[in-house]
């Protein structure tokens, strides 16, 4: 008679048994043999109620979506020579955002002459991620499409243990160049950005 491992239904190791000894444990415990890797040898099965199991999976699965879901992805724009006070508005809008779980994409944009030096845009965005503290990671390094160049940041493990601190807020009145990257996924209005802010100045 085939042999399979037995797993109980509190996770105990109940040994290799014959199929016909697990199936009546499963019968006297009214629960379920569910075997749970068959490509095992022997197979592996585990008595257990398989209508919670499976109700309990939905449930993970249905997190899991749910989590995806709430991910966003915000763009800030900056100029290869912004202000100072500029800049630092800017980081605080990244800051902000990362603090809330979202993913930045960093985008430099080059004019005329500026294009002749993309070591410029990408010391600035090595700048940003350095003066960020901690609080992102780099999900991609920056990359030039045409005239602009972009980088993708993510909240780090830092920025989600002080979730809703100490992140940088922008002074009353300040537009920021920040828009959700997907339309279908864009946050509360007062966290987006004007859509007719204007362009950085050149320092």
């Amino acid at each position: 008679m085939p042999q399979v491992r037995l797993i109980g239904a509190e996770g105990e190791q109940l040994g290799i048994v014959e199929i016909g000894e697990a199936l009546k444990r499963a019968q006297e415990a009214d629960l379920d043999l569910v075997e749970v890797a068959p490509g095992s040898k022997p197979p592996v099965t585990r008595l257990l109620d398989y209508s919670k199991y499976k109700y309990e999976q939905e449930q993970k699965q249905k997190q899991a979506r749910k989590h995806q879901q709430q991910t966003n992805i915000r763009e800030i724009k900056l100029r290869p020579k912004i202000a100072a006070n500029d800049y630092n508005t800017k980081k605080g809008h990244v800051e902000r955002f990362l603090r809330h779980h979202d993913k930045v994409k960093v985008t430099i944009m080059f004019r005329g002459r500026e294009q002749a030096h993309p070591e410029r845009g990408r010391a600035l965005l090595q700048k940003l991620y350095e003066d960020l503290g901690g609080i992102a990671t780099i999900e991609s390094q920056p990359l030039q499409e045409g005239r602009n160049m972009s980088m993708l940041l993510a909240p780090s493990k830092e920025a989600t243990r002080h979730e809703g601190g100490d992140a940088a807020e922008a002074p009353p009145g300040t537009a920021a160049e920040a828009t959700p990257a997907d339309a279908a996924e864009a946050a509360p209005a007062d966290e987006a950005a004007s859509s007719d802010a204007p362009a950085d100045s050149a320092a």
